[in-house]
């Protein structure tokens, strides 16, 4: 069975994003070495799980990126998490649009890149269910890039079995926290540790078959 696996920024006081979803405060600090292991890492993915909205973004950004890290992200396969379904080909239109309304580089997005956020998986229904049968196809393993709630979820719910929060230098004071909706503590064993010269540090937590959220 492949693993389901949590890649996310998080503040040093335990946020995701601001109180309205903020996360500016992530890129002060991002870094080349840092991009680098995260490519390094999506080596090892044959599935990106992510929900709606947070589709919408990337559908936006990734496709007309020339980022290290667009590569990756525009070839592995995709799954949208959805409770009413989402129609992949208006979802990416709308995220074009939205762009274009923005204002943002006006790049065109590439066809190829483009078509691998159109052919996304939707996936609706109960998420432990869900994530089970993702769980069980074959391949390789499956990262949740988020947004917040989903991986809120993901984290109640004990599905994950490994975390990757890659932890910035920056106290946010208040927003959206990863795991407010734990029923029951989370045992993690720590099975990496790097930091990078900007001051953020990537850990990497397995976790403990005992310790699944009720």
């Amino acid at each position: 069975m492949r693993k389901l696996i949590l890649k996310m920024s998080i503040s040093l006081d335990g946020f995701v994003a601001g109180p309205n979803g903020e996360t500016d405060w992530m890129i002060r600090s991002m870094s080349d070495e840092g991009k680098a292991w995260i490519v390094e890492a999506l080596g090892n993915v044959g599935l990106l799980a992510v929900g709606s909205r947070t589709f919408q973004a990337m559908a936006t950004y990734w496709p007309r990126s020339t980022d290290v890290l667009a590569p990756p992200m525009n070839q592995i396969p995709k799954a949208v998490f959805s409770r009413t379904g989402t129609n992949i080909e208006v979802a990416t239109t709308r995220a074009l649009e939205d762009a274009r309304a923005r204002a943002l580089p006006e790049s065109k997005p590439d066809p190829q890149a483009l078509e691998g956020w159109r052919s996304a998986r939707i996936v609706t229904g109960d998420l432990f269910d869900a994530i089970t049968r993702l769980k069980q196809e074959p391949g390789k393993d499956i990262v949740a890039f988020g947004g917040v709630e989903l991986a809120q979820n993901l984290a109640s719910l004990g599905v994950i079995d490994e975390y990757r929060l890659v932890v910035h230098p920056v106290a946010v004071g208040k927003g959206l926290p990863l795991f407010s909706r734990l029923t029951a503590p989370v045992d993690l064993e720590l099975v990496e540790l790097k930091a990078f010269k900007t001051g953020t540090v990537a850990h990497v937590y397995r976790a403990r078959p005992t310790s699944r959220a009720a």
